[in-house]
């Protein structure tokens, strides 16, 4: 039965890159799976370059078209045998110690091992250098993954290439043991001289060493035609012109090719594509979504009843200091605040007022200057005897269901803003309460936009600059809402005329919206911070945005939610350095002004007086207070 099931399958793909092979890819996932339903896929492998920003919204968009996920990654492996080289006088070769593999994962294990290595492949290596990780680090977390030898830009085809067979063995040697009955020769055949260089001695290794052999396809795009276009991709990447012969290339070949044309191309080794179906039945876990996983605010104290006991004795401060609303009692307040302690009690969100209410806490008590409180968590009343927010919802009439709703339940969400120059110190004290291993920010991918992919792929098929910038200019630029270039082609007739014309320009608007929409870059968001309850590469892959000097999640703002990680925004606001700043020259003049204390239907003065007016007067506003 097995056998049949095999037979009737042929090939499955094991090593896959879509557009989240950052300027390397340009197969979007959509897409991909398209085409992957169209040929009646069982199951697909995706294994971006070093990381797996796409692993969860993959599994769940393959599961839902009925094609088994196999979450894997191409990582870069360092052997430190790059001296080996080096023998008999021969020119050093750049990386020549480093080879991609392939890793799948078997099972949920397996999956965490992936995430691990991953994050440690981003987080651990030097300024300047790419993501990599050594054969200790892999042996130290290899259970539950199955590997595959790379295909030409793998160890052992390297060392093959530079006529280093004793390389090779020394490496299978080193790998070959970490996955006991899970390791393969990997095979490649998109016509590459390379590739048939390589290949009898794979073979002969393979057999040698009791291997099996695994065939795979190597899909960057999806169709032949969209070669020139991929092409032009890797020449924005590495900063090449299309016209140059020395850089980067790959095939015409390295499209995304049906089971039948793998079955076809590889049917003198038919165990090579059987291979492949073998594997995707070894490997039986998808990554799924879990409900939102929350750190402990306190050590063996119920949250719930911590929170409720701040909240009375906040609510009762407030209310000393300014009293109730106009038209309300007391007992109108404690009303409100024990209905929405029932509601945050029900939903089971006592833990996030707990710590947001504290981060800000701090905040405030070391002169971190924090807004007031904006967006439907200003509705809260919970919020404002916490001090989250200092805006009295009742005597502003706001409505809490608009920000925690039994009938709508998700998670819920303050924006709150802090003095731009002192957010990092917030983040640094959250970091040292929760563990700097627990926090991190969130990841956001660039992508490539109209004007932009025009002015990049005019640079690299050597079009004049002038006639690209005014090109470029003719897509109208709408932040908000941005134009496509085929939007932009289908209302703007200089476009198309310039393209009728001129079979350079025609070039250009074809290459330029294939890559349209790619992603471009990664980088962090601005605001997002999450925390989790136990080491965050335990729940999602790391990544290090060379700016900073702190971890984000290798999966984005919409991802990271299902993930099971909580969200909190930290907003770096200029505004509230501005007032700060404006408070403390006051103070400096000897005018004391406490922001908070102004009310909001304070008249303006018809004239100054006192302190105010020698400041005012001696500034660049005097003639204008001596008009009024």
């Amino acid at each position: 039965m097995l056998e049949e099931t095999i037979a009737k399958v042929g090939f499955v793909h094991l090593h896959v890159h879509t557009s989240f092979s950052l300027r390397e890819g340009a197969l979007p996932v959509g897409k991909l799976l398209k085409m992957a339903v169209a040929d009646v896929m069982p199951a697909l492998a995706v294994t971006d370059t070093n990381n797996l920003f796409g692993a969860l919204e993959i599994s769940e968009k393959c599961a839902k078209e009925g094609v088994q996920p196999i979450p894997g990654c191409q990582l870069t492996v360092d052997f430190g045998d790059a001296e080996a080289f080096r023998t008999r006088g021969e020119a050093f070769v750049p990386d020549a110690s480093r080879g991609n593999i392939v890793l799948l994962a078997q099972n949920e294990g397996g999956y965490a091992n992936l995430m691990h290595l991953v994050s440690q492949a981003w987080l651990e290596i030097a300024a300047g250098d790419t993501p990599h990780v050594s054969v200790a680090q892999l042996a130290q977390s290899s259970a539950g993954l199955i590997a595959l030898s790379g295909g030409p830009s793998g160890p052992l085809d390297r060392a093959f290439l530079h006529d280093k067979e004793d390389v090779a063995r020394v490496r299978l040697a080193a790998l070959a043991p970490l996955f006991p009955r899970r390791f393969y020769i990997e095979l490649q055949r998109h016509g590459l001289e390379s590739e048939t260089l390589v290949e009898p001695l794979l073979l002969d290794l393979a057999y040698s060493e009791h291997l099996p052999l695994v065939a795979t396809n190597e899909p960057y795009f999806a169709v032949e035609s969209d070669y020139e276009s991929h092409d032009a991709l890797l020449c924005i990447a590495d900063g090449t012109l299309v016209s140059q012969d020395d850089r980067r290339r790959v095939s015409r070949e390295h499209r995304f090719k049906t089971r039948a044309e793998m079955v076809e191309l590889f049917a003198d080794l038919p165990e090579a594509t059987r291979h492949s179906v073998e594997i995707a039945i070894r490997c039986s876990y998808r990554p799924l979504t879990r409900k939102p996983i929350l750190p402990n605010f306190t050590q063996g104290t119920d949250e719930a009843a911590e929170l409720r006991a701040q909240a009375i004795d906040g609510l009762a401060a407030r209310l000393a200091a300014h009293g109730p609303a106009s038209g309300q009692s007391e007992e109108d307040y404690r009303k409100r605040l024990d209905f929405e302690l029932s509601i945050i009690e029900r939903m089971k969100f006592p833990g996030y007022f707990l710590i947001v209410s504290d981060f800000i806490k701090w905040a405030k008590s070391q002169g971190i200057p924090v807004g007031p409180g904006r967006g439907s968590g200003a509705g809260s009343l919970v919020a404002y005897a916490l001090t989250i927010t200092d805006l009295d919802p009742i005597r502003f009439s706001l409505l809490f269901e608009r920000f925690l709703n039994p009938e709508r339940v998700s998670m819920p969400d303050f924006d709150i803003d802090f003095c731009q120059t002192r957010r990092d110190e917030v983040i640094a004290y959250v970091r040292g309460r929760y563990g700097a291993d627990k926090v991190a920010q969130i990841i956001t991918f660039g992508s490539f936009l109209a004007r932009g992919v025009l002015r990049n792929v005019g640079r690299v098929l050597e079009m004049p600059l002038g006639l690209v910038d005014k090109l470029a200019k003719m897509v109208p630029q709408n932040p908000a809402a941005p134009v496509s270039l085929k939007q932009a082609i289908d209302s703007e007739a200089r476009l198309s005329e310039a393209a009728e014309q001129d079979s350079r320009v025609k070039q250009l608007l074809e290459i330029a919206q294939k890559l349209e929409g790619l992603y471009s870059n990664a980088s962090t968001h601005a605001a997002g911070i999450v925390i989790g309850d136990r080491p965050l590469d335990q729940l999602v892959p790391l990544y290090r945005d060379p700016k900073s000097d702190m971890p984000a999640t290798q999966f984005n703002m919409k991802w990271v939610e299902p993930a099971g990680l909580v969200k909190f925004d930290f907003l770096g606001l200029k505004t509230l350095t501005t007032l700060s700043t404006c408070v403390a020259l006051l103070k400096g003049r000897g005018v004391e002004i406490d922001l908070t204390k102004i009310p909001l239907d304070d008249k303006k003065p018809s004239k100054c007086s006192g302190a105010a007016r020698r400041w005012a007067c001696s500034s660049w506003k005097a003639r204008a207070c001596a008009r009024r």
